[in-house]
């Protein structure tokens, strides 16, 4: 007789697209989860968001807290658009405050929660729960100096859950030198998340990593997770691969003379094109003819500025015949303007990936790429430069990136290499004036033109002319 396989783990969904990718379906069915981090990390509101779900898909929840009352809960979830009491007036979620003073524990006798089982059953009962948060464990055992009896408690919690068919999460403060200030929560739970709040070079940003999680593969990178209206937000973003679409289909660069350098059609869809050069060389000239180009084809375009605002732009445009604001009014342009010294470099990527997501255009520009610099170091910089190329590549979006480039022969932040296509410009110096030379470093998958050709901007708008002879 053929012995039976066990059947896979089972997970639930925690409402949280990034984490469910990442923790490959969710949290694990029927066993216990534990969030670790410091204050103000999230660990409450992630919690909350797992009953939340667990509620609107039919799954009653209980909610017991050791440090917030209902009504502090009800008002700080309301920012996640969460209508807590709602939920409790359709007896999908409970709430239960339970009141304990650190200061007035003190270890009398044998330990046993044997009260909890009867209050927490009482609560699951009431709603036929499936779901269940312990907010601030450490606090229930606050006064409870002996080890062993922490850990066969916790131990019989847990089965308690477990034999109830709960899917659990509790959350505790991180130690000193451990996960957890007691450091025997994370020895017991299924499933160990780490929350951290860091702030480097006066930028703050949050990271998630999976310690653990019993059964299951699971992401082991640090993850960077936002929260704000509408919830927890969270991209794997150092997941991402290689395996993008790939289309033959051409689009113009709105300027005849360069898209007569790149075979008489343009870039191919959903590249990667790289366009570098000093200051003053047409770098965001040319950028904005493209967007214009994308806009005149019915296509969407978002539109990255880090050095100019949204009326800044376009009134500098249109000094050389580029009108944006039509386009903007069209809802078919969206300029989105912020500083890179904001926020860290991580939660500039998140950002980013969000407004993509959400407008799903047809064309990106990001101007410059060479901005983001400042957010961090090289490295790091170099980092989220290769994260956020292959997630527009993956998106299926034409990706145009203005980089301000040092030397002649090598663009900033080591990303030449991730480029389908590269067009450098120079300002040469000639007798009595400046002349702009625009040629094409490479461009994968055609023929291109070898030539240098003069880049013109004026009241006529952007022009590479031919060279000279030519014809």
């Amino acid at each position: 007789m053929q012995e039976k396989m066990p059947s896979q783990l089972g997970k639930v969904s925690t409402g949280i697209k990034g984490l469910d990718e990442i923790t490959g379906g969710g949290l694990p069915a029927g066993r216990t989860t534990l969030l670790c981090g410091g204050p103000g990390c999230g660990k409450t509101l992630l919690a909350m968001s797992f009953l939340v779900q667990g509620a609107r898909n039919g799954e009653p929840a209980v909610f017991v807290t050791f440090d917030e009352t209902a009504a502090d809960l009800d008002i700080n979830s309301r920012s996640l658009g969460y209508d807590l009491a709602g939920l409790q007036a359709k007896n999908l979620l409970a709430i239960d405050y339970i009141h304990i003073d650190r200061q007035e524990i003190h270890e009398t006798g044998e330990y046993s929660l044997d009260g909890l089982f009867i209050r927490l059953g009482f609560a699951i009962d009431q709603i036929n729960a499936r779901r269940i948060v312990l907010d601030g464990v450490d606090t229930l055992f606050a006064g409870l100096p002996n080890e062993v009896i922490l850990r066969s408690e916790l131990r019989r919690l847990f089965g308690w859950f477990k034999d109830r068919g709960l899917s659990s999460i509790i959350t505790a403060e991180r130690g000193e030198s451990t996960l957890t200030r007691h450091g025997i929560e994370e020895y017991v739970s299924d499933c160990v998340i780490v929350l951290e709040q860091r702030v480097q070079q006066e930028l703050a940003t949050r990271r998630l990593r999976i310690v653990k999680y019993r059964g299951s593969m699971h992401g082991t990178n640090e993850y960077p997770y936002l929260i704000e209206e509408g919830g927890i937000k969270l991209l794997p973003v150092t997941s991402l691969g290689l395996a993008h679409a790939v289309s033959s289909e051409r689009i113009s660069t709105g300027i005849a003379g360069l898209d007569r350098m790149l075979e008489g059609k343009g870039f191919y869809k959903g590249t990667s094109i790289l366009i570098t050069g000093g200051p003053g060389t047409g770098k965001t000239s040319i950028g904005a003819q493209f967007a214009l180009a994308a806009t005149e084809r019915g296509e969407r375009c978002l539109y990255f500025a880090f050095e100019e605002s949204e009326p800044q732009l376009v009134r500098n445009m249109r000094s050389i015949a580029i009108d944006l604001q039509t386009a903007i009014e069209k809802e078919r342009l969206s300029v989105v303007s912020v500083r890179p010294t904001t926020y860290g470099l991580e939660m500039h990527l998140t950002q980013m990936m969000h407004l993509v997501q959400d407008m799903k255009p047809d064309v990106i520009i990001v101007d410059p790429l060479s901005a983001l610099e400042g957010g961090g170091s090289l490295a790091q910089a170099s980092m989220m430069v290769l994260r956020l190329v292959d997630y527009l590549k993956s998106a299926g979006a034409t990706a145009l990136y203005l980089s301000v480039q040092e030397g002649d022969d090598k663009a900033g932040l080591n990303i030449s290499s991730l480029m389908d296509s590269w067009i450098a410009i120079k300002n040469v110096q000639k007798e009595h004036d400046l002349e702009r030379q625009l040629f094409i470093v490479k461009s994968r998958g055609m023929s291109h033109s070898a030539d240098v050709r003069k880049l013109s901007i004026g009241a006529n708008g952007v022009q590479v002319c031919e060279r000279k002879g030519a014809g």
